[in-house]
């Protein structure tokens, strides 16, 4: 079968491959990859064609063979969702992670915290701790507009307090 036979042949057949390919594949994405492989394959082997016999039977069995193939290696391929580095410390029992700066940065932060007057502290907290607004004036006897006003100035007078003890800009904060 000469090239241009092949060409023929194959490109009267791919609208009736392409329904085959997507029922092996269950993807319209990976039934035309499957059509291209088996297009590939069949060219490939063009010269073991038989003239005269069913040549859409012959590529439907190439097709149904390969993909058989990709399905058996992508089965016996040891595949992991995990990155591989995760793997590099995986039996290396003294590795420690160093959190040193991570804590000192929370000690200064506690600090600021704690600088600030009790009656922004304490709404803060609790608003941090993931109290609403309203169970926070209810716990603390407070308007609710006052509570939203203390933690608004206690977030602002965090935030200065952060710009002036790390030297940050102030538009880095907001």
């Amino acid at each position: 079968m000469s090239t241009i036979e092949f060409n023929s042949h194959f490109d009267s057949l791919q609208h009736k491959l392409l329904p085959f390919a997507y029922r092996l594949t269950n993807n319209v994405e990976d039934a035309k990859d499957l059509i291209q492989e088996t297009a590939l394959r069949a060219y490939n082997n063009k010269d073991k064609f038989e003239v005269g016999t069913n040549f859409r039977a012959w590529v439907t069995t190439i097709m149904r063979n390969t993909f058989i193939n990709i399905y058996r290696k992508k089965k016996n391929r040891a595949t992991s969702s995990e990155p591989t580095d995760s793997y590099v410390f995986i039996n290396e029992k003294h590795a420690v992670d160093n959190a040193a700066h991570s804590n000192m940065m929370m000690i200064e932060l506690d600090g600021i915290m704690n600088s600030l007057d009790y009656i922004y502290r304490q709404p803060f907290l609790m608003f941090y701790e993931g109290y609403k607004y309203e169970e926070i004036a209810e716990n603390m006897n407070l308007p609710i507009g006052t509570v939203k006003s203390r933690i608004f100035f206690a977030r602002q007078k965090l935030m200065e307090s952060i710009r002036v003890q790390y030297n940050y800009d102030s538009t880095m904060l907001n």
